[in-house]
């Protein structure tokens, strides 16, 4: 059991507590990108008290139904589970969600623009940014910790891991960026109150793309690539 403590980080809490995860998303708190922060830090940012939230967390994790500790699996098990579960959602939702966004812009544009248009502007570069991203770590990094796990050594060319890594950090933290742009020009995803059904949808797939794409950088920011460079 996770003795849990203000002194953590919130991305320590979220890798050793999978069961936390919700509780951060329910109270907005970011367990990925900004989840390097002090548990007590992020709290008093919300304006939560640090102790009543300790208290939800280890309800959380009681109650919680079984979930795979990816502290302890294998590097390649959590490199699968990433590729199967989040790079595949990615890779057929972003160009969904693109032409959703497309169609609503064609028709709402002139009532809306002022949200959608600034939309559009995060998410476009978002999309093409996590296509490059999710290239790299599938050519380059994913491979590089599966050949650590196997007991070979860093290949010349890359130097360390923490080469690939540091990068792939830095891309992280731009969709983060883009992601609060985008919650913050569709108001928390609320659709206006003329919204079409599709315009209603698509700010429902934009809620789960966030939601996702939190849990999916997290199983690497957290899990993933500490354990590699510790195993490097």
């Amino acid at each position: 059991m996770t003795t849990l403590s203000p002194e953590l980080t919130v991305g320590e809490i979220a890798a050793q507590m999978p069961a936390s995860v919700r509780v951060f998303e329910k109270h907005q708190i970011d367990f990925c990108c900004g989840g390097r922060i002090p548990f007590g830090e992020a709290c008093r940012e919300k304006g939560i008290d640090p102790g009543l939230l300790l208290g939800e967390l280890e309800q959380a994790g009681e109650g919680a139904e079984d979930a795979t500790d990816w502290q302890s699996a294998s590097l390649p098990a959590l490199i699968d589970h990433i590729l199967n579960s989040h790079h595949a959602y990615l890779k057929s939702e972003l160009p969904r969600l693109e032409a959703m966004l497309e169609k609503i812009l064609s028709k709402h544009s002139e009532r809306h623009g002022d949200v959608l248009r600034p939309l559009a502007a995060a998410f476009g570069p978002m999309k093409e940014e996590l296509g490059s991203h999710m290239m790299k770590e599938e050519m380059i990094l994913f491979p590089l910790i599966r050949q650590i796990a196997a007991g070979s050594k860093t290949p010349g060319h890359c130097g360390s891991v923490r080469n690939p890594i540091r990068v792939m950090l830095l891309e992280h933290d731009s969709a983060g960026d883009a992601l609060a742009r985008i919650r913050e020009v569709t108001s928390g995803y609320a659709p206006p109150e003329d919204a079409c059904n599709t315009f209603r949808a698509f700010y429902y797939e934009l809620a789960e793309l966030e939601s996702d794409l939190h849990r999916h950088i997290h199983l690497e920011n957290n899990i993933l690539f500490p354990r590699a460079i510790e195993l490097e």
